[in-house]
């Protein structure tokens, strides 16, 4: 049976994306809506909460697919799952896949993975790659998510 996101890797994944029910740029100047939706998000959108968090449950199950996928045969507790769930969901599945956590938590080793989230703090802001203290912020949320 497939595996889905907890509650405290839910509410960790609102927090930081927020509710906006009026598409915006992020600060990567990706037009966005709703608790981080992008597929098809066009200026001067507007959706409802109930849209926005049907958007979240179709956006997270991509994720929790992805996940599911890439730790088959590996020991995953909760925590660990929604942590990995929410970062999958924020840096893309190819940039998840590739990464040092997953790498790492495949491994067994599970502070190295932790702490291999916090690699992920950057963004192309006006073309260039810099810290995001959202990111830093989100990442350490994560990361003690995923060592509960």
């Amino acid at each position: 049976m497939a595996r889905t996101i907890n509650d405290a890797g839910l509410a960790l994944v609102k927090k930081f994306e927020g509710l906006k029910l009026d598409a915006y740029q992020d600060v990567a100047g990706i037009w966005t809506i709703g608790y981080g939706h992008i597929r098809g998000v066009q200026p001067g959108m507007h959706i409802t909460e109930a849209q926005a968090e049907q958007a979240l449950r179709d956006d997270l199950h991509s994720a929790e697919h992805v996940v599911n996928d890439a730790t088959q045969g590996t020991q995953t507790n909760d925590n660990q799952f929604s942590a990995t769930v929410s970062l999958c969901f924020n840096i893309g599945p190819v940039n998840f896949r590739a990464s040092t956590a997953l790498k790492e938590h495949l491994k067994g080793n599970y502070v190295k993975a932790a702490d291999a989230f916090l690699m992920w703090d950057k963004a192309r802001v006006g073309g260039i790659l810099q810290e995001v203290m959202g990111l830093k912020n989100r990442r350490a949320a994560e990361r003690q998510l995923y060592i509960t």
